[in-house]
């Protein structure tokens, strides 16, 4: 089922190296997050592994895991993000490709894992995101996947609280029925033979820096962020993928 919605997928096109440098934008709150989930999905992911992160946009997650030892692909749609992505690649090793999450170019069971992080909230058909990456994906291979869940709380600190506080941000960054209840994406994943077997709460930290921002409209350097318990609003986990279809 689609989801119409007016989310603002452009301003992506405009960050240029503020992907990696930026601090007056919301991009350096995802940074502050991949400073939390990159060793998070290092560290649940076999050695040496074939990795597809699908919007990877400027290649935080990317290049990040190459440098690590992986063999890993970025896709978006975005090519000027992933000419910025291409740049930053120290180790010159990451497949870049303009390519769309609902049809990716990819044979079945072509990946270790899969990677979706802030993507599944910036697309109307989340199911077919799930659909296509549970089709390339190994059997017993990984999706890992950070969304935000949909209720009044989500809706006043991811929305509301980032046009307030947080500097240039851009207008509908985030609408909110594009928001994903964990159960929902349970459901999505099991339709795909994806089992749930990881799920954490993701939020900032309480701490000055976090009120700073609050009261200056600044993003301090030392933000950070940290799993959690609850899932009220974002969240983050990995599913594995069948083995075969006797275990549906």
């Amino acid at each position: 089922m689609e989801r119409h919605s007016k989310i603002n997928n452009d301003f992506y096109d405009e960050l240029g190296i503020d992907w990696y440098s930026g601090e007056n934008h919301p991009i350096a709150l995802l940074r502050a997050e991949n400073s939390v989930r990159i060793p998070w999905i290092a560290k649940n992911l076999p050695p040496a592994s074939i990795l597809l992160d699908i919007g990877c946009g400027g290649g935080l997650l990317t290049n990040a895991l190459a440098k690590l030892g992986h063999t890993v692909t970025g896709i978006d749609i975005s090519e000027k993000s992933l000419e910025v992505a291409r740049a930053q690649d120290k180790t010159a090793t990451v497949r870049y490709l303009t390519a769309n999450a609902y049809s990716l170019p990819f044979p079945d069971n072509s990946f270790d894992a899969i990677s979706a992080m802030d993507l599944l909230e910036h697309v109307e058909s989340p199911h077919l995101v799930i659909a296509e990456a549970a089709r390339v994906l190994k059997p017993k291979g990984l999706f890992f996947f950070h969304t935000f869940n949909r209720n009044l709380l989500s809706y006043l600190l991811i929305i509301k609280g980032v046009d307030w506080f947080v500097p240039n941000a851009p207008k509908n960054m985030h609408v909110y029925p594009l928001f994903i209840k964990p159960k929902e994406l349970e459901e999505m994943c099991e339709t795909y033979r994806l089992r749930i077997s990881a799920l954490h709460g993701f939020r900032p930290v309480f701490s000055p820096s976090l009120f700073k921002m609050a009261l200056r409209k600044q993003i301090p350097a030392d933000l950070s962020f940290r799993f959690c318990r609850s899932l009220k609003t974002g969240y983050c986990g990995y599913a594995r993928k069948r083995g075969s279809l006797s275990l549906l």
